[in-house]
């Protein structure tokens, strides 16, 4: 009886010991990489096609579905306020892995194609550039792709490669006008406000995805606000020459703005304080130091990068 209780007290002080050693390390390990976090996809799709009954389109709406949760539990988790023209701080590296296992199961799939050339750039312009290439072969008859790959070059700044694509884009039948339109444009001014205005306008028309919709949106928002902070710096300049000095305060300059005509019958908009609103309805921000106007990035919508 004395060694059955022996035994017995020294299998349990064992468990418990191997459970608080097991708290220990959990709570003491250390951090893995970004790269180890997320585990490779155990299948590709291009082997797979074939080999499934018919039910490759299903297997491509699962991929599909599983590319938005993913870049949305990446967003959901960050530490930091999400910049959706930069996601790489999100190391959202299967992000292509999903696009491309959709459109392997399914060739036919646009709306896969469309996402990845807007979505891909803010992680890997060569992979959005690849992947989009990848859709007009698949499906050469649809100008749309030409006219997303195009504006992935604009993104970069390569205004003469956009026109090409842009021309390539007009040969397909049916074909917008839209695209003969930008090819012009790339070539004359290709960086102006103008010509941004026409992209994001025409993408928020045609996008059928509402977050593609939305960005489209938060730009043509920042086009109309780079437009009134153009007055605004006009205006706090004026009354500097006049005063010798800053204003303490945009509200100081309200009697000059009241006469200036926005583009596209645009106003400003002033909160109950009579604080001038950015197009998102944040308090656009005094620089008194450089005399300057700021959008409030931690309250405003509007997107981060600078627009051309």
């Amino acid at each position: 009886m004395k060694q059955t209780i022996i035994c017995i007290a020294l299998i349990v002080g064992g468990f418990a010991a191997v459970f608080g050693l097991s708290n220990y390390l959990e709570a003491n390990k250390p951090p893995l990489p970004d790269n180890y976090v997320d585990g490779d996809l155990a299948f590709q799709g291009k082997k797979m096609r074939g080999f499934v009954f018919g039910a490759e389109g299903l297997l491509a709406d699962l991929y599909w579905m599983q590319a938005l949760q993913y870049i949305g539990t990446k967003a959901l988790n960050s530490k930091t306020k999400v910049d959706i023209e930069n996601l790489k701080p999100l190391n959202p590296r299967l992000l292509y892995p999903y696009l491309d296992n959709a459109t392997d199961l399914d060739p036919k799939f646009t709306a896969v194609y469309f996402y990845g050339s807007i979505v891909l750039p803010a992680v890997d312009s060569e992979q959005a550039i690849k992947f989009t290439e990848k859709g007009i072969r698949d499906n050469p008859e649809n100008w749309l792709l030409y006219q997303h790959l195009g504006y992935i070059y604009w993104k970069l700044g390569d205004y003469q490669k956009a026109a090409e694509v842009y021309e390539q884009g007009t040969k397909i039948s049916g074909a917008a006008p839209f695209l003969k339109l930008m090819a012009g444009k790339m070539r004359s001014d290709g960086g102006s406000r103008d010509t941004s205005r026409l992209l994001y306008r025409q993408m928020y028309e045609e996008a059928k995805d509402e977050a593609l919709k939305n960005n489209a949106l938060r730009w043509l928002l920042k086009l109309d606000a780079d437009d009134e902070m153009d007055a605004i710096r006009h205006a706090l300049e004026n009354f500097k020459k006049q005063n010798n000095r800053c204003v303490n305060s945009l509200t100081e300059i309200l009697p000059q703005l009241r006469s200036v005509k926005l583009p596209n019958n645009n106003q400003f908009r002033l909160d109950k304080s009579n604080n001038l609103l950015d197009t998102t309805n944040a308090p656009y921000l005094l620089d008194k130091e450089n005399c300057d106007v700021k959008i409030d990035y931690d309250r405003s919508q509007l997107p981060k990068v600078l627009t051309k």
